[in-house]
């Protein structure tokens, strides 16, 4: 099928925000069920590499993005890399923004290409001077071809580096003001980082820069245990954990009603459970909604 059939303004009309402010990922085995189902989410949101090549996947796509917001989540333009990002690749990428009108699109703050070598991880980065000037040339290529700004996630890490100059949510804010993009946050990696490197994520939600951030992730992970100790893994392959949760429920607190997806690549559940992991964190936005209108009508 040709992408040209999808090219209709008025087919996807934007919303200036979505509809509600929680969604889901959406993955092959839910193509049918979302359409027949139409679940009550807020958006949908997909990595652009499955589409580059059109065919069934794009087909599917979009019919589903004629009843939900779209956002586009990234995970090979490998914004890390000291090397200018890949521009073929670019250019995919635009095709399906300007074929499916998301309402935002996003990478991470990781590597994953060296050379002609690419990797299939996003490998983490030293936060030190050098690299934040390497990723904010990278994302000023980016939103130069793409015409508008970018989300930036923070990566899952297994390790630190000695060389590192400052915390992480430092290097988040100064990138989003250098570069001029924008966060998401994902606030399970927080969580499996503040466990795997020992610090208190609160902290972190607490000295993140609110205005940036213009999405969350929530996600599952598990626990890998070896002779020496144990370290958390963000496998996206089971519910979101309670501790998550919690910390959740502090980042909308502080942040306010962001958009936020239940991401779950492995293990897929069948699409009433992303749902429901959908709908906890709805409950959670409209709860902070229904306390922060009643403290303004005090005031």
């Amino acid at each position: 099928m040709s992408s040209h059939s999808y090219m209709n303004a008025d087919k996807y009309p934007l919303p200036a925000v979505p509809f509600r402010a929680a969604g889901i990922g959406l993955r092959t085995k839910h193509y049918e069920d979302i359409l027949v189902q139409k679940p009550d989410i807020g958006w949908i949101e997909v990595h652009p590499e499955n589409y580059f090549g059109g065919g069934m996947h794009r087909h599917y796509l979009g019919k589903a993005r004629e009843h939900y917001p779209l956002s586009l989540h990234a995970v090979g333009l490998s914004l890390g890399s000291d090397q200018p990002v890949d521009e073929n690749h670019i250019k995919k990428f635009k095709e399906l923004i300007d074929i499916f009108e998301p309402f935002q699109v996003s990478d991470h703050a990781s590597w994953s290409a060296s050379g002609n070598a690419h990797l299939n991880d996003l490998l983490p980065l030293p936060y030190t001077e050098e690299t934040l000037c390497r990723l904010c040339e990278n994302i000023d290529r980016v939103q130069t071809c793409f015409g508008r700004n970018i989300l930036v996630e923070n990566p899952s890490t297994y390790l630190s580096f000695t060389i590192d100059e400052m915390p992480e949510y430092e290097f988040m804010n100064e990138l989003a003001e250098r570069a001029g993009c924008d966060i998401l946050l994902d606030v399970n990696n927080i969580y499996v980082q503040s466990v795997n490197h020992g610090f208190d994520p609160y902290d972190y939600i607490n000295n993140i820069n609110v205005f940036p951030i213009k999405e969350i992730h929530l996600a599952g992970h598990t626990e890998r245990v070896f002779e020496d100790g144990s370290i958390l893994v963000d496998t996206h392959n089971r519910p979101v954990r309670d501790e998550v949760w919690e910390l959740y429920r502090h980042t909308i607190n502080r942040l306010g009603a962001i958009p936020t997806l239940i991401e779950w690549d492995g293990d897929i559940p069948a699409l009433v459970e992303l749902v429901h992991q959908s709908d906890k964190a709805q409950a959670i936005i409209d709860a902070h909604i229904i306390q922060d209108q009643a403290v303004h009508a005090a005031e």
